[in-house]
């Protein structure tokens, strides 16, 4: 599918053990919940959110123990790696997205822990939720919870971890995109509807309906209507870029076309993690497809809650944690989710 989401939505599915990435789809569950370190609390208070954008003004979660961080710290220790180190720090130093893709036993505690440390540093923590069933259908990313009960006891979990704090949540990447392509399995727009209640339910997690890229689903009224059936009334927006290239003024156009399509005008978020030279066009590159690690790419705009430069943009996002592979999609490429220190290294080079 060379329009989605960067399959494998292309996605990474954290362990959040320390949430130093990983490298499988479904990583074991640990046997207690992980703890963080480098954790110190802030001093200064926490932003109120603005009426009608909750992210507006908040600052937004840097990862202490995130993957970018720990490589940092690693080649800070020698005077071989010290200038990469420094120049890793365009990632490291910036927040992304924290992704959850665990059983059920542990994702409350693992929500849990990120959020404690967010609220100890009165920063707002992103998180993906990416656990539904038949997941990627069955590509570079596929898994999920084994069915709709166990998707239904997974995101209550995931919502009891919240507690009441702030959280911005990006709901299930690829989910709504593919179901429009036929991809669906059995209960796809219910379980999504209802996810996006039970996450709203928390009373302080702002919800973002992922609705795939500005070349994936081109007809806006088709996508408008599956989010509907997806619970996008209920949520606080839409998600767009998740994992891609697309450039952001691409992004915004196509944003308010789905916007437009929708009841209410609902507001939306964008990831521009690794949009800074736009997409590679094409089918595949080096004989992979354009959209699974492509080179040449550059970082986006910086993560911002303000001034993102639209009213209807709440917020611009690095969802995809760069510097993570989108899959094995040529010969030597990690696994999905997998921290991939050289093609880190190369979009903070490249990236000034």
């Amino acid at each position: 599918m060379a329009n989605t989401v960067g399959r494998g939505a292309v996605l990474l599915v954290l362990a959040l053990s320390g949430l130093a990435g990983c490298g499988k789809d479904d990583p074991p569950e640990p046997s207690a919940a992980p703890s963080y370190r480098n954790c110190s609390p802030a001093t200064a208070a926490a932003e109120p959110a603005a009426k009608g954008n909750p992210l507006a003004g908040r600052t937004l979660f840097v990862d202490p123990n995130g993957p970018a961080a720990e490589q940092v710290e690693r080649w800070s220790g020698g005077q071989d790696r010290a200038a990469d180190a420094t120049t890793l720090r365009r990632i490291a130093d910036r927040p992304a997205a924290l992704w959850v893709s665990d059983g059920q036993s542990s994702v409350g505690a693992r929500v849990d822990t990120v959020l404690t440390c967010a609220a100890a540093q009165k920063q707002l923590p992103v998180l993906v939720a990416y656990n539904i069933p038949h997941r990627d259908c069955g590509k570079y990313s596929s898994g999920g919870a084994a069915s709709p009960d166990a998707y239904k006891a997974w995101i209550r979990a995931f919502a009891a971890g919240v507690k009441g704090r702030p959280v911005a949540v990006i709901l299930e990447p690829d989910a709504v995109a593919h179901a429009v392509e036929g991809c669906e399995t059995s209960q796809r727009y219910e379980l999504l509807s209802d996810a996006v209640a039970v996450l709203k339910g928390t009373g302080s997690a702002a919800v973002y309906l992922d609705a795939g890229n500005p070349r994936w689903i081109t007809d806006v009224h088709q996508l408008a209507d599956a989010l509907k059936q997806a619970g996008i009334g209920k949520a606080d927006g839409f998600a767009l870029n998740v994992a891609n290239f697309y450039k952001t003024a691409e992004n915004v156009s196509y944003g308010k076309q789905v916007s437009d399509a929708l009841p209410n005008k609902p507001h939306f978020v964008i990831d521009t993690s690794r949009n800074g030279a736009g997409p590679v066009e094409g089918a595949d590159v080096d004989g992979g497809p354009h959209w699974c690690n492509p080179p040449g790419r550059l970082l986006g705009n910086a993560p911002t809650t303000t001034n993102t430069g639209d009213s209807r943009v709440d917020a611009l996002l690095w969802v995809k944690r760069p510097g993570e592979s989108d899959g094995a999609c040529r010969p030597g490429e990690p696994p999905a989710g997998q921290w991939w220190p050289e093609y880190a290294l190369d979009l903070a080079q490249r990236s000034n």
